[in-house]
């Protein structure tokens, strides 16, 4: 059989009409991060907010003219805002240097680096980076994970690895491994009660060995658990490597959201593009009744997206079933891969993916205070 080309899913792509303009929405140049793994096909289709409920049949329908194609298992389209919508204000306490920001040896077999970060801690930032890197593995991905919370680190109890990292032969680390990842944090190398009482240029240096001496080889995206907060471990990371993007988790209620717009903000001054928000906990249904309780309240992040003019990337409900598996190392995309729960972080997986899929390598900025 043929492989299947991206100008074959363009072909079939312009069988779609726009209702707007009434021409294709290849031709209108509506179709963008369009990717193809083995046979999984992912695109975005770029409309005005304005327009979203009216445009998910055009959206349905052209997932239907894609999954027609000869060899196609599955096909993922999103709908995005298209690129007049307004950047967030930024404050010009930091300014951002592209032409002189100097290069990075670090993580140079990496496609894509995206942050998942936010505000301010217990919203559910680790578990959501946790399952958005295994749902982007199930998509056929080539996915690392990095924790860079190194005061607080997670991801060896929510991932279930307690071994240590060996040395190589030439002196780098290998990368623990667990549900199709590639793992690092600071908490495979300490007891999990050890606290880290390190000042920030130790944080800063420890989070630069965790990208250049280990072998995290040829990965299509690494996923970066940021610790909350704006400090030393994000602007590190802004400043080292050049990020794709940078996903905001919040929880729907406003204090939450104060502090997810801090997260904007900062990601802003340092020319790191925000892929959207995901309103983690968005709802809670009983599972002995079936009543639905928005606990944090509903909608708060979708809300704040629009106001903003970035994308919302989607709700994941609040569900013991996802602090269960996250506390017993078997996250919910991994244990559950068939069930709501990871479909909900699956569609988020394909969102970012659509967002950063093509997308050309930015040199890191270089961060000078005024």
């Amino acid at each position: 059989m043929t492989a299947l080309s991206k100008d074959d899913v363009r072909a079939a792509l312009s069988t779609i009409i726009d209702p707007v303009s009434g021409d294709d929405i290849v031709t209108n140049g509506m179709v963008s991060g369009l990717f193809i793994k083995e046979r999984n096909i992912g695109f975005a289709i770029e409309i005005d907010p304005a327009d979203a409920n009216r445009m998910e049949p055009l959206r349905k329908a052209a997932e239907r003219a894609v999954l027609a194609l000869n060899g196609v298992s599955s096909v993922s389209a999103i709908l995005t805002a298209h690129n007049e919508a307004p950047a967030p204000r930024t404050e010009p306490t930091v300014r951002s240097d592209r032409q002189t920001a100097p290069a990075t040896s670090l993580l140079p077999d990496v496609e894509a680096i995206v942050a998942v970060a936010s505000g301010k801690g217990g919203v559910g930032k680790s578990t959501t980076a946790v399952n958005l890197a295994v749902a982007l593995a199930s998509l056929g991905q080539r996915v690392g994970i990095l924790d860079a919370d190194v005061y607080g680190p997670s991801l060896p109890r929510m991932l279930g690895v307690t071994e240590k990292p060996r040395t190589l032969k030439n002196k780098q680390i290998a990368p623990l491994e667990a549900h199709g990842l590639k793992i690092m944090s600071m908490g495979f190398m300490v007891p999990e009660d050890t606290a880290m009482v390190w000042r920030g240029p130790m944080v800063m240096g420890a989070l630069e060995q965790m990208m250049r001496e280990v072998a995290w080889g040829e990965l299509d995206m690494l996923v970066v658990d940021m610790p909350p907060g704006t400090g030393d471990a994000q602007l590190t990371m802004a400043q080292r490597v050049p990020l794709a993007g940078a996903v905001i988790v919040s929880t729907p209620q406003d204090i939450a959201l104060i502090d997810a717009r801090k997260g904007m903000s900062m990601f802003a001054k340092v020319n790191v593009p925000v892929l959207g928000i995901i309103e983690n906990m968005s709802t809670f249904i009983c599972p002995k009744c079936g009543e639905r309780t928005d606990i944090f309240g509903h909608g708060g992040a979708r809300a704040e997206a629009e106001r903003l003019g970035c994308d919302f990337l989607g709700e994941i409900p609040l569900d013991v079933a996802i602090r269960v598996t996250s506390d017993s190392g078997q996250p919910i995309t991994a244990s559950e891969p068939d069930g709501p729960l990871a479909a909900a972080y699956r569609d988020v997986a394909s969102t970012v993916l659509a967002r950063t899929s093509g997308a050309t390598t930015r040199p890191a900025p270089n961060i000078s205070m005024d």
